[in-house]
């Protein structure tokens, strides 16, 4: 027998009695060997079971591209007030192999007014006046540390947990894990403003080594966010159907000769998805329906607000329809002339003042609108960016990049709300003491809560157990109820 043969015998076969167990060890079968049932050999799509019931149904994970300075958001620091403009200490640059000017440079503060907000007292600058009435919503990890400080190595290790392209972003991981909850959307979507793919582009939202199937689906922004979907004016739905039909015939013919094809196999499922899509992808987008006061909410009304909160209501409809993974980036803020982003190396004053003000009336709207429903229990809020921004100034008006301590914020079901883990130093440069959180922390947690334990979240890949946290990652029990 063919080693190709003997795969097709175990693969088709090979599921009585100690098969589960046998397809843990075949590609693709990592978590098939806990949950494989006959449903899901011939989707790669259906729901699988948790290793352990979940806290949460879906994720929203917000990037906030570029990286802003949560030094000028959510991490007060008098004594950094107290030092402006002077050289910073060099105490403070202890660890730190990589400093601009060789510790000459000097401390900066940006014009901000701060208040604590809520019982739990967190601190809010005035660039985010309303998100700051959640402050009890919100866990914040004020020690978020990475690896690499160049914006496309450290968004890709913020999505994918490598600095290199080739590993699956956690929201395929997320999909490949627990398949979809709703066959007439993709598992995984991506959300983004502009009228161009956001830094680094699809290989943040790639299934890598996972089958293709699992990779994410981007949404353009506009009022008609996925390209082709309209079946053509002059073919008939009979007609359409009966194409598929014999489309999908040949593929499958076609792939009996090559069974390791995941692109064919992804292909095959992306044209039946998409024929499902051409009536509930519309609706899930079409904000039209939505009320006055709910447009006002997420702040559609408003020219600097609409894009952002265009993404936001879209990923509260989205949630509603049981859609998994949401990945939405943040985009251009009028006023921010012609930064795109976060990515503030000078004039921070004009540039998060724009940026600022373009997410936070649409997040506050998100949370208000999820808790209102009945959804934030269901729902997983991750506000992160690939790394913070230095105390000390670049070019007199902006800072530079910070991957040694920075805050992030997760908020919804199974979050320990209004509390904070971690620190950092008195300047706000590097997070300091034993609660840190790197990415595959982060990742760890997310899973957890998805009720996906991530050592047990495998992938044979070239002979190796692959698991979506690499071989790092413990989950943050402190941020959890």
């Amino acid at each position: 027998m063919s080693k190709n043969s003997r795969r097709d015998f175990l693969i088709k076969a090979g599921y009585g009695l100690g098969g589960i167990t046998l397809s843990g060890l075949l590609p693709g079968g990592g978590m098939l060997a806990t949950v494989a049932n006959a449903a899901t050999l011939g989707d790669p799509l259906a729901p699988k079971a948790t290793h352990f019931p979940a806290k949460v149904k879906s994720v929203i994970w917000l990037h906030m591209d570029g990286a802003p300075s949560t030094i000028d958001l959510y991490d007060y620091k008098p004594d950094l007030i107290k030092l402006a403009g002077q050289p910073i200490p060099a105490s403070f640059l202890k660890g730190i192999k990589t400093s601009t000017r060789g510790g000459a440079e000097k401390l900066y503060v940006s014009n901000r007014t701060w208040k604590q907000h809520g019982e739990s007292g967190a601190w809010f600058s005035d660039l985010l006046p309303n998100l700051a009435q959640h402050a009890d919503k919100i866990a914040f990890v004020k020690s978020s540390v990475t690896i690499g400080a160049t914006h496309d190595i450290s968004i890709l290790k913020l999505n994918t947990g490598d600095l290199n392209p080739g590993r699956p972003s956690l929201g395929a991981w997320i999909q490949y894990a627990l398949g979809s909850a709703n066959s007439d959307l993709p598992a995984y979507v991506v959300l983004y403003s502009g009228d161009r793919e956001p830094t680094g582009g699809s290989v943040n939202w790639s299934s890598g080594f996972l089958p293709a199937v699992y990779q994410g689906t981007a949404f353009r922004p506009g009022p008609s966010p996925i390209l082709h979907l309209d079946r053509p004016e002059l073919i008939a739905e009979a007609q359409q159907r009966d194409n598929l039909d014999l489309l999908k015939r040949l593929n499958e013919h076609h792939s009996g000769f090559y069974p390791g094809d995941t692109e064919l196999k992804a292909r095959l499922n992306a044209y039946e998805l998409a024929y499902r899509m051409e009536s509930a992808a519309p609706e899930a987008v079409d904000l039209s329906k939505e009320s006055d006061a709910t447009k006002e909410l997420y702040g559609l009304n408003e020219e600097a607000t609409r894009d952002y909160g265009t993404n936001m209501l879209r990923a509260r409809r989205l949630v509603e329809r049981g859609v998994r993974f949401i990945q939405v980036v943040s985009g251009p803020a009028i006023g921010a002339g012609d930064r795109r982003n976060w990515d503030a190396h000078q004039d921070l004053e004009d540039n998060h003042g724009a940026h600022a003000k373009a997410v936070d009336k649409p997040i506050a709207g998100l949370l208000a609108d999820l808790k209102a429903r009945g959804l934030l229990d269901s729902t997983l809020i991750v506000w992160a960016s690939e790394f913070g921004r230095t105390s000390y100034g670049e070019s007199g008006t902006g800072r530079d990049h910070n991957p040694w301590g920075y805050t992030q914020w997760l908020a919804g079901g199974g979050i320990k709300a209004g509390t904070t883990f971690g620190q950092t130093d008195e300047v706000g440069l590097q997070a300091v003491g034993d609660q840190t959180m790197d990415t595959y922390d982060l990742h760890a947690t997310v899973l957890q809560l998805l009720g996906l334990d991530h050592l047990k979240t495998t992938f044979l890949h070239n002979g190796r157990s692959e698991r979506p946290t690499v071989v790092y990652g413990q989950v943050i029990k402190e941020l959890l109820v």
